[in-house]
């Protein structure tokens, strides 16, 4: 019992465990995930319908979208942005691994008669000969992906985004990261029967790292059959680590924001939003 609990309340390496995919593969975590993606009261997996519709409208503007706009959208969850940005016309690709998610988005497409292109498959895996004239990744989804694994993607925009394309993606500012806490929690049916069916124990570890701006939510769940950890990584940036970054791969940035609906950028800000070009 020592060494399980010492186990549980050990801090990994940064991006040591990767488990994303359990969040939104497992028929049980999925469910859960599709249902908080479509709580219009919560600001977890997505953000509110009003706020959405606020968004959708500043982009329609900002990047002229029209019938000829080719658009994707990397984690596209349940059609949130894919199904209001392909009833103003565009040629829209969502991508997202979630089966649950893109049934969910493919039905309300249907119910809409709106002819959008879904993708079942982990956005990093992706390939298309298409190109696109934007590109998007929203609700702060790149602070999830590790450093090698952000440098894929950023690869990937590249080769897919046409020669005048655009990339829209947000990420937590380092602000946010400086109101963490490290925490243990330990709790019966943590979250509220999130993580099982069944009953079980869930223990909650928030570790922060501070050199890499990093934070960790490490869940573990003790259930009667099976002990099972969920790791849930988070990059925080300032505004100029995330352009050195994008630099890195063959991005300029020229825009900053501080949400994906063109609220002017504010350092006091948890969030913020950029868009990128390719340089040359």
């Amino acid at each position: 019992m020592f060494e399980e609990l010492k186990n549980i309340n050990t801090r990994p390496r940064p991006y040591e465990f990767y488990t994303a995919e359990a969040l939104w593969t497992g028929e049980h975590l999925s469910k859960q995930m599709l249902a908080y993606h479509l709580n219009e009261e919560l600001d977890l997996a997505s953000r509110k319908h009003s706020f959405i519709d606020k968004s959708v409208e500043w982009m329609t503007n900002r990047f002229s979208i029209s019938k000829n706009t080719k658009i994707a959208d990397f984690g596209c969850g349940p059609g949130l942005y894919t199904t209001p940005l392909a009833e103003r016309g565009a040629d829209v690709t969502g991508i997202d691994f979630s089966e649950n998610s893109i049934r969910y988005a493919k039905e309300l497409a249907a119910r809409k008669e709106l002819d959008i292109n879904y993708v079942v498959q982990s956005y990093l895996e992706y390939e298309t000969v298409k190109k696109f004239d934007l590109i998007t990744m929203i609700m702060c989804d790149f602070c999830a992906l590790s450093p090698a694994q952000r440098k894929k993607m950023l690869k990937k925009f590249h080769a897919l985004l046409g020669p005048e394309g655009s990339v829209l993606l947000d990420v937590y500012l380092l602000n946010a990261f400086k109101q963490r806490e490290e925490a243990a929690i330990y709790e019966y049916n943590l979250l509220s029967g999130f993580w099982s069916p069944d009953n079980y124990y869930g223990f909650l570890n928030t570790f922060k790292y501070e050199k890499e701006k990093v934070v960790l939510d490490k869940y573990t769940i003790v259930e009667a059959s099976q002990t099972k950890t969920i790791y849930n990584w988070l990059q925080y940036f300032s505004l100029e680590s995330l352009k050195n970054e994008f630099r890195e791969n063959g991005f300029r940035i020229d825009e900053c924001y501080s949400d994906v609906a063109g609220a002017p950028f504010s350092p006091d800000s948890g969030e913020f939003a950029i868009v990128a070009h390719k340089i040359g």
